[in-house]
């Protein structure tokens, strides 16, 4: 097959969505094989958040860096770099001796993922022009939705079947075709970077968002009263303040923060962070509910957890072809968050009893739902932003989305801890469903938080992007004639 044959649209999306793929999935299949990883080391449950949280670190501090390193060196090689790393971490993590030398392992692999996906989608939006970022936004939904559903089955079968080592050895495959696909077949995006690299705003940005991502992501163990916790936080958020200083004076910052200015950008990266917060709290809370207090296996749960990835690509088709060209961001965002609310709040009404069929369409219907907030927050976000500031852009929207998960599953965990999910019976402890519901609940609040922010956006902002599937199909004939 010639290389010249392989359109840059269809090259960009096979790398992109084969290596978020497989970093979004090791996220959630990870956490299934957690209890085996503390059997085979001898180690405490408490001791096992170091392998998730030592990654989410890593990956907070490389985000910020990765718009101006794949500008100043190039996208593709730094994509395949990014890629490569994560995938030969992989297969260490798999090899692991010690927890501690997992958790080394991890890190390493988290920089490679830090990286991966600003730079990839970069290239995905400057690959798409305005007209077809909708499109873009559609393909986007692939990795997001089947990877957390598919992640808890295939490590309940990997771990059952083989070991939890092969929860990492299973990403090789996957980073190793992305790998010869994108030399083979990518072409080079670079854009013009004036000035040397800002370590003062690395140092500040990777400093701050990671002793944040590490507060919140293990106050829900350690207690948000902690020290520990709070000195991190507090560290955190004033080392983030001294970065938006920084950054506000320098000529050629880290992070182009004047990019808030943009009234769309500003809003619609609001919106993911409420959005992804509620969204990715429930996938947390979920397997816990199925497994600890309906009694479910993991292969089960993951099963029963599967019906949101079906509605999300089933959703994503609507809204890409049908909705968002004729109602715009603004309505089809906030309609699309408060059905995501309503859909959580049902799930309050699951109880031992209840047919978990009934489970399994709110599922469906919270994946329907957020497909219409997922594909015109992606399509609008950059439909203002120039081609030269997409690198930029995407490695803020990137960040902001990585905080808005820690912040969902922190929040959610809170509130399982708080209400409590067990009770004591007749002098035996039983699952209490109390606290799953309340983290439903709160989990619905903030979806409707953001429906509230969606109302500030305004469809004219974007209204490249609001081109009908028909109208794009022809545009997209007219250039390639043209060409």
């Amino acid at each position: 097959m010639s290389r010249k044959k392989i359109n840059q649209k269809v090259a960009v999306s096979v790398v992109f969505v084969a290596a978020m793929f497989m970093t979004i999935m090791d996220i959630t299949i990870v956490n299934v094989a957690l209890p085996s990883i503390g059997r085979q080391f001898h180690e405490s449950t408490a001791s096992l958040d170091s392998v998730v949280i030592g990654f989410l670190v890593s990956l907070a501090v490389f985000i910020p860096a990765a718009g101006w390193l794949g500008d100043r060196f190039g996208m593709k090689r730094v994509l395949l770099i990014a890629i490569f790393i994560f995938t030969v971490c992989s297969a260490l993590c798999g090899t692991a001796g010690s927890l501690s030398q997992l958790v080394v392992y991890r890190v390493a692999q988290g920089v490679g993922g830090g990286m991966l996906t600003p730079v990839g989608m970069a290239m995905l939006f400057r690959a798409f022009p305005p007209a077809e970022r909708v499109r873009a936004a559609s393909i986007l939904t692939v990795p997001t939705a089947v990877a957390p559903a598919v992640g808890p089955v295939l490590g309940g079968l990997l771990v059952t079947s083989l070991s939890w080592r092969w929860v990492f050895f299973v990403n090789v495959p996957f980073g190793v075709l992305a790998i010869v696909f994108g030399l083979l077949f990518l072409d080079e995006q670079r854009e013009p970077v004036d000035g040397r690299f800002d370590l003062p705003g690395f140092i500040l940005a990777g400093g701050g968002f990671s002793l944040v991502m590490y507060g919140v992501s293990d106050a829900p163990d350690r207690g948000w009263g902690s020290p520990v916790i709070l000195g991190a936080i507090v560290l955190g958020a004033a080392l983030i303040a001294a970065m938006v200083v920084v950054e506000l004076r320098v000529s050629t910052p880290l992070l182009h923060l004047r990019l808030f200015a943009n009234r769309l950008f500003r809003t619609t990266s609001l919106v993911i962070v409420l959005a992804t917060a509620g969204f990715l709290g429930v996938l947390f809370v979920v397997p816990l509910f199925f497994q600890l207090a309906l009694g479910l296996s993991a292969l089960q749960s993951g099963l029963n957890t599967f019906p949101e990835a079906i509605g999300i690509m089933a959703g994503a088709q609507f809204a890409s072809r049908l909705f968002y060209p004729r109602v715009g961001p603004r309505r089809l965002i906030a309609a699309g968050l408060v059905g995501v609310a309503v859909s959580m709040s049902l799930m309050t009404q699951i109880g031992f009893g209840t047919n978990l069929w009934w489970m399994r369409l709110l599922m469906f219907a919270m994946g329907l739902s957020m497909a219409q907030v997922f594909i015109p927050t992606q399509a609008a976000s950059f439909a203002t932003i120039s081609k030269a500031d997409t690198g930029q852009a995407s490695s803020l929207f990137n960040s902001q989305r990585q905080l808005g998960s820690a912040l969902g599953v922190a929040i959610v965990s809170t509130v399982l801890a708080l209400v409590g999910t067990e009770r004591v019976v007749a002098g035996h402890p039983v699952a209490d469903l109390a606290g799953y519901h309340s983290a439903f609940l709160v989990a619905a609040a903030i979806a409707l938080v953001g429906a509230g922010v969606a109302l500030a956006i305004k469809d004219s902002d974007a209204v490249s992007t609001m081109v009908p599937h028909d109208a794009e199909a022809a545009h997209e004939t007219a250039l390639a004639t043209a060409g």
